[in-house]
């Protein structure tokens, strides 16, 4: 796209890391747009101080008034993180969804801020090749039809690393001397997880080094003693750990320390991207690990067979479509409603061991528990249960199967 094709942008929200990239984005909007430019940087507990990211901003040209830092852990824990949670929501079979629930957030508060500067641009730094493309661009367009996406890495015309540092160079951008060579794997952290791809990750065959994990210690060098703990739970979300109630993002971020002393929440997977082709990450969800056992401990003495085998069924496509992007869309919404009414009793407390690398759950009381230990116990129970009963229920269910083997062995089928 040349500069006579772009159309007229005149203010423009731009998700703003303080990154190099990012910066030469800003700047890029600047000279390519002549857009007067607005940045958002969002804290979502990736562990990173954020004022650096407002004094490159400074530097760069922002106004004051035009830079936004905001702290969105709490919200972020408690509207996106704890809901998916609540269906135990796995992406083929391993990934916790670190990276794709915090996108829907982002989005949100970049178009909550482009209303209240009278915006009519957002921009993102997302890559052509990968999914946050997608979730970004979903996410703005369900929440403001009309507004104009740009997305730099798409319509640039850099071809190399070489070319965008010399354009950070020539605009008098700052550049960390660690980013003048091509960096070893990319990163992206929030308080569920971290996600490492990319350079020495990119041969699936090839164990990731250790220095790759920023998240967990190793499970050889976790303690020999085990750790065991309880989490209570209220309609399907952890309030209190040991029996100290905390707030979400604070909660979490105990799991996390908890998790990373004991090695708990490594994947190494080889994933299906929406956008067509494989890629492998590195991804460390030490809290989210604990609480995802720990929920299916709950759940398991709270919940009626037909709800708990349901929500099963439908766990992989609500997974599907958070990680494609579809937070906002109707049927991701209607599932949401359907997973919560399932937790109206999932309370109580569950007890956990971690332990190199494992979590275990090895209690859980609740309330509304559904377990009737007179009913399954070995010994003499209640007269609830007849065991002779089973004999009827076992030829009812056997019936279609003894005639699919009579018309076999007449038939010779």
């Amino acid at each position: 796209m040349t500069t006579t094709d772009r159309p007229p942008v005149k203010k423009v929200v731009l998700a703003y890391s303080g990154g190099l990239d990012t910066s030469i984005i800003l700047k890029w909007l600047q000279t390519e747009y002549g857009a007067e430019v607005v940045t958002f940087t969002a804290d979502l507990g990736q562990g990173e101080e954020l004022e650096p990211a407002r004094k490159k901003a400074l530097l760069l040209g922002i106004k004051p008034e035009n830079i936004f830092i905001e702290d969105l852990r709490e919200e972020f824990v408690r509207d996106f993180v704890f809901p998916m949670f609540r269906a135990n929501t796995v992406y083929e079979g391993q990934y916790l969804l670190g990276t794709s629930i915090a996108r829907p957030l982002i989005a949100k508060t970049q178009i909550d801020i482009a209303r209240k500067v009278g915006a009519d641009a957002v921009c993102h730094g997302a890559t052509g090749k990968g999914n946050d493309q997608v979730r970004f661009e979903l996410g703005y367009y369900a929440l403001e039809p009309d507004i104009h996406v740009i997305a730099p890495w798409r319509e640039w015309d850099f071809k190399s690393r070489e070319a965008l540092l010399a354009f950070a160079e020539a605009h008098q951008i700052p550049i960390a001397k660690d980013k003048r060579g091509d960096a070893p794997f990319s990163v992206d952290a929030n308080l569920l997880h971290s996600s490492s791809e990319g350079k020495v990750l990119e041969d699936p065959a090839v164990e990731a080094p250790e220095f790759v994990h920023m998240r967990t210690i190793s499970p050889e060098d976790a303690p020999d003693k085990a750790t065991v703990i309880t989490i209570d739970y209220e309609r399907g979300d952890p309030v209190a750990i040991d029996g100290e109630r905390l707030s979400p993002a604070a909660l979490l971020t105990k799991l996390n320390q908890l998790g990373h002393d004991n090695g708990v929440g490594r994947l190494d997977l080889v994933e299906n991207r929406f956008v067509g082709m494989k890629s492998r990450g590195v991804y460390e969800t030490p809290g989210g690990t604990i609480m995802l056992a720990a929920h299916r401990g709950m759940e398991s003495i709270t919940l009626d067979r037909g709800a708990m085998h349901l929500k099963d069924e439908l766990m992989p496509r609500y997974a599907g479509l958070i990680y494609n992007g579809f937070w906002f869309a109707p049927e991701r919404e209607m599932l949401q409603a359907m997973i919560d009414k399932s937790q109206e009793a999932v309370t109580g407390q569950v007890r956990v061991k971690l332990y190199k690398g494992n979590v275990t759950v090895i209690g859980r009381t609740s309330p509304y528990s559904l377990y009737d230990q007179d009913l399954v116990t070995f010994e003499e129970g209640k007269v609830a249960y007849d065991q002779r009963d089973a004999a009827g229920f076992i030829k009812l269910n056997a019936l279609r199967l003894r005639v699919l083997a009579n018309r076999n062995r007449r038939d010779g089928v």
